[in-house]
């Protein structure tokens, strides 16, 4: 028999490396998504979908973490201003974690979702627990207790909210005073609009609950339980479509039997809308799977539409339709209240080559026309570039401006411009939770 050798120095090691233990998994997750967000300019719906810190929460963590990370982009720029004053230095480019971190620790503080021993004592223990982290814990500790700890809440100005590229824009173009209503707006949450396609509102209303907007929209403050066996729901009376979101659809005027251009369709919203006039509907979008939104959103609804896949330059045609409905791409800066992080992962730098994309539709559109055929363009955005230019390449190429009356709009007569345009700001119907921004206007082809 051979002695047993008692030296494992040179024997493999199966075992697996140890995990850290997270100390707490809720306010780890939230901090690993504000880093994507804000690190890499993904959207939180996004990094919701995709970050596995918090795809394993569950219940009163999950909705926790959730709260955390929204609050965060919700406050983020009287955040940055708190912590820039805090540290005698700016943290480290790389300091990803840690910034984090901080800004998820303030957001507690200043949306009230946790007491500050609390918060000081979690962010401390995060920053423990990670090993390129570790060494700023004390960093940390030191710059939360001074901003954390105060019993009154600091004064900051509400335009402090926006970033500074933006908020510098919007007071150029709208004044001071109209960029703090804008900017006010992002401290409500965004309520849930449903558009009625058919039935009775007040029947639905009694289903849902709410209020029925001065547009016809029904307005909830989030989506009742068990929504989806409700009779309208699973009947496909209503979708969920922001109220301002349903004007453009409605002020196209869509009639039985004309044929119609949805022309960036997805996900679908008005295409339901003007399917339900019983118009002959063509859903055009260049992403196949948007487009197969707008296909699941006409299964439930039980409406029909063409569904096409391509660009609108190579499908949409010449003098084929009565009418086109062309929500463009654009910034999307005026869903700023429901996409807390859209004006904080995109610059304006980047609006020349949208400008351009939809000056080129609009062009399209107008060849896609009948003669004596009605387009509306909309874009949910708060540029005025995104307004003008459009409007100008409209009429460069040969449509008239049709001006929207104040009957059509109720409720919102004071988003109507000198020249008949519409252009709704977020602060709109503040007393009912606010609106998203959007820029109307309607051609005629003569």
């Amino acid at each position: 028999m051979h002695p047993k050798n008692n030296n494992r120095r040179n024997q493999p090691n199966n075992r697996r490396p140890q995990k850290r233990r997270c100390p707490d998994d809720a306010r780890h997750a939230a901090a690993r998504l504000i880093w994507l967000v804000l690190e890499e300019n993904r959207t939180l719906d996004e990094v919701m979908a995709s970050e596995e810190s918090y795809a394993e929460l569950s219940g009163v963590n999950r909705s926790f973490a959730a709260a955390i990370a929204k609050s965060t982009l919700r406050h983020l720029g009287h955040i940055d201003v708190l912590l820039n004053g805090a540290l005698q230095k700016p943290l480290p480019e790389t300091a990803f974690y840690v910034r984090a971190i901080l800004r998820t620790g303030i957001a507690q503080y200043l949306a009230d979702l946790a007491p500050a021993y609390a918060i000081i004592d979690r962010a401390v223990e995060l920053a423990k627990s990670n090993k390129i982290a570790f060494g700023m814990a004390g960093l940390v500790n030191a710059i939360l207790r001074k901003i954390v700890t105060k019993e009154q809440k600091p004064e900051l100005g509400l335009e402090e909210l926006l970033p500074a590229v933006w908020r510098s824009r919007y007071q150029s173009f709208y004044g001071k005073e109209i960029t703090k209503l804008i900017a006010n707006e992002l401290l409500t949450h965004s309520p849930i609009d449903l558009t009625i396609l058919d039935g009775d509102p007040v029947d639905i209303q009694s289903q849902f609950g709410g209020e029925i907007l001065p547009n016809g929209s029904l307005r909830l403050a989030s989506l009742p339980e068990g929504f989806t066996a409700l009779e309208a729901w699973a009947n496909g009376q209503v979708i969920v479509q922001n109220a301002a979101a349903s004007i453009p659809a409605k002020l196209l005027g869509a009639k039985p039997s004309e044929n119609i251009l949805d022309m960036c369709a997805a996900p679908g919203g008005k295409t339901m809308q003007l399917a339900a006039t019983g118009a002959k509907v063509t859903a055009l979008d260049l992403n196949e799977d948007r487009l197969r939104l707008v296909a699941e959103n006409l299964v439930r609804t039980k409406l029909n539409a063409k569904l096409i896949c391509g660009s609108a330059q190579n499908k949409a045609g010449e003098n084929c339709y009565d009418a086109i409905l062309l929500d463009a791409p654009c910034s999307a800066t005026g869903t700023l209240k429901s996409n807390l992080e859209s004006l904080w992962i995109k610059s304006p730098f980047d609006l020349p080559k949208t400008i351009q994309n939809q000056e080129e539709l609009m062009r399209t559109a107008a060849k896609a026309l009948k003669k004596d055929g009605r387009l509306v363009y909309a874009v949910c955005s708060l540029e005025p570039e995104e307004a003008d230019l459009a409007v100008a390449a409209a009429i460069d190429a040969g449509l008239r401006l049709d001006p929207i009356k104040a009957e059509e709009v109720s409720g919102l007569e004071i988003a109507i411009e000198a020249r008949g345009t519409m252009r709704i700001l977020p602060q709109y119907w503040s007393d009912r939770g606010g609106l998203d921004g959007f820029f109307i206007a309607r051609f005629l082809k003569r």
